[in-house]
């Protein structure tokens, strides 16, 4: 999975906080000077865990070794589906990989809080790195607090799939741009048997489902975490969270929430082949750029189209946009060469060549100005949305926080309970959720 479990995530968090303490420096984790780059001929091994499989794994692998031109005697040991609880053991361990790579940068406040990533300020100040070639909305979910604690190694944009051939069945020829339309989408394109059950979906609402969570669904129509006047959670005063709890449980009710049960519990895994809407039997979803790809590579003949992701009708003007995110890239706490960690991530996350090249095998959207214009990245029309999405000033993401993957698994948690009959009260259910994700906040903040 592109995107790590976020129970899993939260037990990782949890324990990293519990053992690391201070800002974990250049030195090995020790101290606040950079550590010196490797000499041109050392002789020594890098290890990097990522949670990349097969495809993608030897894609990353093949970019991770380019670093071998500046460096030949330095060795790349790339370890694939190592998820951010096996990166949290090694770090307590004191065995932690050379270099980390984590698809999920909501955890990313919470390791510069409590010094699991060191701050890499000191080598970009050093190197005189310049950070304005990566954009802003990019930029913005690679620090906390004034420490840079990552960079963005490519990023991930949130978009609209939609099955070219089912839309046309039901008389449409276009994707639906508000939310209002993909509601009317929805019921005109699902098919039921005989016998009631669902044949095939046009737009599944449920919560976690694929790349169905609350934070990729919160453009739709402009709600925000940690959107209250003191900088805490404040989802039971916010309309744009009623708004789009109220839409999901609209489409919820129109299959019956036990029909979309039976029919998702028949569905393929999200990364797998089996995909639902490789296999025809979703009409729409939301997923990110890298969707191409798999779609490339398990269902090539599949006729489908992409576009921004649908919005409230009274936020047309934000349309062209969508969920924003993507993998990042640090040094973990107490690595032995953190010079040399340093300068192979500074290669990939700044190099032209290699962030192309790793672009167009994975389908992931490149990192730097640069490497956006560059004439060698390959470009389709289904992908060409996400680049333009990219460009909008329209995407939005999370803000860096200590809490932010408690915060959306509060989220998603809720709409679950939600949608399932058993938070009547919406109002009343977003205050606890407000009320668990803000003593979180007083927790990791020690107030």
């Amino acid at each position: 999975m592109r995107k790590a479990p976020i129970r899993v995530l939260l037990a990782s968090v949890a324990l990293l906080v519990a053992s690391c303490s201070g800002a974990a420096g250049g030195g090995g984790g020790g101290g606040s000077e950079p550590g010196a780059a490797p000499a041109k001929d050392a002789n020594l091994t890098l290890v990097v865990y990522s949670k990349f499989t097969d495809r993608e794994e030897k894609a990353v692998t093949a970019a991770l070794q380019s670093f071998t031109k500046k460096y030949p005697n330095i060795k790349i040991d790339h370890k694939g589906n190592q998820d951010d609880d096996k990166l949290t053991q090694s770090i307590q361990s004191g065995s932690a990989p050379d270099v980390a790579i984590s698809f999920f940068s909501d955890n990313l406040g919470n390791w510069c809080l409590s010094g699991a990533f060191q701050d890499m300020k000191p080598y970009i100040d050093r190197d005189k790195t310049d950070l304005s070639v990566i954009p802003k909305q990019v930029l913005d979910y690679t620090q906390y607090n004034g420490k840079q604690c990552s960079l963005p190694f490519l990023a991930d944009v949130y978009g609209f799939y939609y099955n070219k051939d089912l839309l046309a069945q039901a008389g449409y020829n276009a994707p639906p741009k508000t939310t209002a339309e993909l509601l009317e989408y929805t019921k005109k394109i699902t098919k039921f048997a005989a016998d009631g059950s669902i044949e095939v979906a046009g737009f599944i609402p449920s919560m976690p489902f694929y790349a169905n969570e609350a934070q990729i669904w919160a453009p739709m129509t402009g709600a925000k975490y940690m959107n209250g006047p003191d900088g805490k959670s404040n989802m039971a005063g916010s309309p744009e969270w009623k708004e789009l709890f109220e839409f999901q449980k609209q489409l919820v009710d129109f299959y019956g929430k036990d029909k979309l049960e039976r029919f998702k519990a028949g569905l393929g895994d999200q990364y797998s082949p089996d995909n639902a809407f490789h296999k025809g039997k979703l009409a729409m979803m939301l997923d990110g750029e890298y969707r191409n790809a798999f779609i490339a590579d398990t269902a090539p003949n599949l006729n489908y189209g992409t576009a921004p992701v649908p919005v409230s009708p009274s936020r047309t003007a934000s349309y062209g946009g969508g969920y924003s995110t993507g993998t990042i890239i640090g040094i973990p706490k107490g690595v032995k060469n953190p010079g040399a960690s340093w300068e192979l991530i500074k290669h990939v996350t700044f190099d032209t060549d290699t962030l192309v090249e790793l672009s167009n095998q994975i389908k992931n959207l490149p990192s730097t100005t640069e490497s956006l214009k560059s004439p060698n990245l390959k470009v389709n029309d289904q992908f060409k949305t996400f680049l333009d999405m990219y460009g909008s000033g329209k995407l939005q993401s999370n803000p860096a926080t200590p809490v932010n993957a408690a915060a959306i698994k509060a989220a998603n948690d809720f709409a679950s309970r939600w949608v399932a009959g058993q938070e009547p009260d919406l109002a009343a259910g977003l205050a606890k959720v407000d009320a668990q994700i803000n003593d979180e906040l007083a927790q990791k903040l020690g107030k």
